[in-house]
Formats: C-alpha cells, structure tokens, sequence
C-alpha cells in the first residue's frame, strides 16, 4: 500500500490556516483587503470579544456572482492572478487564493454578497458548505466569522488575552485608514466605535482621527520622485517622537508592509533629531512599477522585497532631510507631555577658560579645554534672534525675543555647536594639520592593536602622521587643529577607542560617532555658570548651526513657551 496519499482538502486548508491565520488581526486584514480590492468605498469592522468571538467585515463593493461566491472558498481560488506573468506585476492586496478557505476551515462563516444583479447567502462550518440561499440585491459583501478556532484548540489556547487581540487589530485598522483616506473605515468592539474615518480623501484628517489634533498639527507633507520610485504622505516632528516602531506606516503600491531596512533608512533619516531610542511618527506611501518589488515573500504578503533599494534609500532620505532643514523644529512646552521629554545628561561646551573632563572606564581622568571663540558655522539661521536674560540651576538658559520665552540646556546646545565644528572639520578635504614637536606615544591592547592598524589611512585622512613604534605602541607626528589644546593625548586616545570597538565599520558612521563623541566631552557641564556675554555668544552661535533644535543625540536644546501661552498661564488671555 502506498505510503504517500493526497491530503485532504480540509486538512490542507486548516494547515494553510496556521501561516496565514494565527490571531484575529490576520482575519481582519485578510477580509479588509478583500474589500479594498472590491473597490469599496466604505468599509465595516464590527467585533464581539475583540473577535474571537466574532467578526464582521461588510462592504459596499463590487460583490460576486453566486457563482465566484461559491468558488471563493475552493483553495487557490483568486480572482487577481490569471497566468504565470501576473504574478511579477501584482496591484491588488490579495492574490493568494488562500485567505477564505483558511479562515472557513477554522470558524464558522457567513458569507452574503450581491453585484447587484444576484445576492447570495452561504453558511460554512469548518470550511464545510451548509446551505446556500438568495439573498437581497444590495451590491456588496458581508462576511461574519464566528468562533474562530472553534476546532483546533490548541492554535484558540494560543490566542493572546482579549486587550491585546484588539490592539491589534485597532493598529491594523488604523494602518488602512491612513493607507486610503479615500475609503470611509468604521471599527467597533462589543458595539464601542474605536474608529470612524471621514473617508473624505484627506490623509491629515485620518491622521487627527487616530493620533489626536496636536500630532496632526506636527506632521510635515512630503513629496517627490526619481526615476524609480515615488514618495508622498507626512513625517512627523522629532518631538512627536514614539518608543515603538509602531507609528512608522509605510505603504507600496497602497499595501501596508513592514519593511526592517525601510524602517531604519526612515529612523536614520531623523539621525540627531531624535534619540536613538526613539522613533518617527511617518506616514508615506512608495509608488513603484510593481516589476521591482516582490510581495510573494510571506502567506502574510506583510513583508516585501526591492530590486533598487539604494535608489528607494536616496529618494527618501533626501525628502525626509530636506523637510526638517526647513522646519522650525522647537517644542513648545505647555503641550509637551512628560513621556516625550528625554533625560537630559550633565552638559558640554567648554567656554573661555572652564574645562571639561573626558572618563576612562580604569577611572583615570583627563581635562579638555576649548574654547568658543574657536567656532566659526556658515549658513542662514532657521530660527530668530534670542536674547538671554538669565541662568537656571546654573543649566537652563532663559531668553527671549518678541514671540515668547525660551529655555536652552547650554549643555546640550554646547553641544551642538561642537558637534558640528568637529564634524565639518573632520568631512574636510584638506584638512587643517599642525606639525608637533614631541610626537605622543599611544600603546593599546594587542586586539585593539591590530584593528587600528588596518584603518592607518583613515587616520592619515583625518590629519594623522602615524608610525608603528615597536610592540603594540603608534608613535604620531602631526595631529588636526581640531583636537582640544593640551588634551590631545586622552582625544586621540578616544579615536582609537571608537575605530577598534566599531562593528561593521562604515567611515560615515564613524566620522560621525567620533563628532559626537569628541562634542560630549568637549562642552560645558551642568552647573557651569557663565556670563550673559558668554551666554549671547552662545546663542548666536547655535543659531548658525544645520539644526540648532538637538544635540547630536537627539535631545532638545530648546524649548519655549509662546507669548500666547504666557499670556494663557497668567489669564491674561481667556481664548
């Protein structure tokens, strides 16, 4: 007797079942995008129980004939591929044939649909047919999924607990109602509505809908396009900032995906706008020739693959950079709520003859000592004239000029302005070198050693004469005016430090970790009291900086209360 035998219909559908159905989200997403396919304009999402219990997709589609309502439950039955060739040049959200029969096979669904010439009505248990009768002729379809996992209890023991069933479905739900703001979405549990979008066409309004109006009053619209690709939708300010990567909603071709590299060239996009920690509250959408992406990757069709990655990558963060360079990008303190306010660290910035201290984790200590005067930034000014009047804490600077008042971290601006001297010293082609007359001697472990010893070129890049001096010693001859006077040695000494600890190593990130680094420790600490002289140098200064609103670390350095808000605070103004 033969081994091998042809798997029955229904198990093979409840197998399916466990890759593209695993929680209540994927049957929701599974019957939503079947709506959008069906051109509808308006789209119901009704749960009982967060939708274990039940769920309710209804839509003003096209609907199918008794026919294709029949045979939408038949395993790979679809509709969107016809041939092979379909299959590279994919429009539609499904495609699969897949989605129905595996929900049938687990639940009991109710199926009613009309084009408007015919209405059916079909009941299945198990992804077993029941009955079929006529229905009424409203032109569109309704599908109700209930007790889901009904028959296989082991996949319903593994459901998670009913708050974070919904909390799916709700980031979902939201997810699609930014994807088409031209489409009306309506979401409810246990009659709540949770959701109920205008389905007007205005993606700002669906933004206010979901994150409230002062997101909505944060968000910045980008657009633009190469040959390849084009972008379009909002980014949000860096204070709108979010814990999670869950605020990030990317779109191809009008599907959500979920992208890693497309999330981190985003993120990357807002290098220094934001801690590293935290991420961006984006929407866009990417219209591409669908020859160029694959969407077969997974049952899900979340994930999604690029042919012109680097193209996607220049496109888009260039949009993004463009945008916050020419954004007024100051928080202003009487909204700000307190989770959004990052740690501020002890400061930086070393002014006139204060110094500053660089720590080695053997606890020995070096002073850095540099001097303000030394900072010469090009460039327009993206915010206005500040005028200091005084010191908190010895830390926060006040100022103000005729739109309001205004608190600077000198640290964290000290900061900022150090960042981007180093940084533009050291992107110099030719950059300026002196000679010294003892050469400083390094020794490093013979691991670390070894490292440096590759990137001797880098080193001779920056402004570095380097020799090997026996052992696992350098001997260096020259050195870039960069460098903090009369601490050279513990600088260099953190250079080699960062070049040897780097992974993966990019020249860019590394030019750029050395700036912050040489920044953190070359800048005023808190508690450093400065004159008003001192503090309107340092003002000015952050002015003519490429972003004056973070340090590079993405933390603020500025924030403000308007003269509204003033007025608001003491009553003066009642509105």
């Amino acid at each position: 007797m033969s081994q091998i035998q042809i798997m029955d219909e229904n198990l093979a559908n409840k197998i399916a079942a466990g890759e593209v159905v695993e929680k209540t989200m994927n049957v929701v997403k599974e019957l939503v995008e079947n709506s959008i396919d069906a051109m509808s304009n308006e789209i119901k999402i009704e749960l009982i129980d967060s939708g274990v219990k039940e769920i309710k997709v209804s839509d003003d589609g096209c609907g199918m004939s008794k026919e294709d309502a029949l045979l939408a439950f038949s395993r790979h039955a679809t509709s969107k591929l016809k041939r092979l060739d379909d299959l590279f040049h994919i429009q539609s959200l499904g495609f699969r044939g897949e989605a129905l029969p595996s929900i049938a096979s687990v639940s009991y669904v109710t199926l009613k649909t009309s084009d408007g010439i015919e209405g059916t009505l079909l009941h299945l248990d198990g992804g077993k047919l029941i009955d079929v009768n006529s229905s009424d002729l409203k032109k569109g379809t309704s599908i109700t999924v209930n007790n889901l996992f009904y028959n296989t209890p082991v996949r319903l023991k593994y459901l998670k607990n009913l708050y974070v069933e919904l909390a799916n479905i709700t980031e979902y739900v939201n997810k699609m109602a930014l994807s088409y703001p031209h489409i009306k979405f309506y979401l409810s549990n246990n009659d709540k509505v949770l959701l109920n979008t205008p389905g007007d066409g205005d993606l700002l309004r669906v933004i206010h809908d979901i994150y409230g109006l002062e997101v909505a009053k944060k968000m910045a619209k980008i657009e633009g396009e190469n040959d390849d690709y084009e972008i379009s939708g909002y980014i949000g300010y860096p204070e709108m900032a979010r814990s999670t990567r869950n605020h990030i909603t990317t779109l191809v071709n009008g599907r959500v995906i979920r992208n890693n590299d497309l999330n981190r060239m985003i993120t990357d996009s807002y290098h220094t706008y934001i801690p590293s920690e935290k991420f961006p509250i984006v929407v866009l959408n990417i219209t591409v020739d669908p020859i160029l992406v694959d969407v077969n990757v997974h049952p899900t069709k979340m994930d999604i693959k690029f042919s012109k990655m680097a193209e996607l990558k220049q496109l888009l963060q260039t949009l993004i950079s463009d945008k916050l360079e020419h954004l007024l990008l100051i928080p202003t303190a009487a909204v700000r709520e307190e989770n959004m306010i990052p740690h501020i660290e002890r400061p930086v910035f070393s002014h006139l003859e204060s110094t500053d201290q660089i720590d080695h984790e053997d606890g020995e200590e070096e002073n850095f000592q540099f001097t303000i005067q030394d900072v010469e930034l090009e460039g327009t000014s993206r915010m206005k004239a500040m005028h200091p009047v005084g010191l908190v804490h010895g830390t926060y600077i006040v100022a103000e000029n005729e739109d309001g008042m205004f608190i600077i971290d000198q640290h964290a601006a000290a900061e900022r302005i150090n960042y981007e001297k180093c940084l533009h010293a050291m992107l110099s082609k030719e950059p300026s070198i002196e000679q010294l007359l003892v050469p400083i001697s390094i020794e490093l472990p013979v691991h670390e050693y070894l490292i440096v010893q590759k990137h001797f070129d880098l080193l001779e890049k920056l402004g570095f004469e380097v020799e090997e001096f026996g052992g696992n010693s350098l001997l260096l001859r020259s050195q870039p005016t960069w460098l903090p006077k009369g601490n050279e040695k513990a600088a260099i000494q953190k250079i080699m430090e960062i070049i040897s600890t780097t992974e993966d190593f990019d020249y860019a990130k590394f030019i750029d970790h050395t700036a912050a680094t040489m920044a953190c420790k070359m800048s005023i600490k808190a508690n450093d009291v400065i004159s008003l002289e001192d503090m309107e140098y340092l003002l000015e200064t952050l002015r003519k900086c490429d972003n004056p609103f973070t340090c590079p670390h993405g933390r603020p350095t500025i924030i403000t209360y308007t003269k509204y808000e003033l007025e608001k605070l003491f009553k003066r103004a009642m509105n």
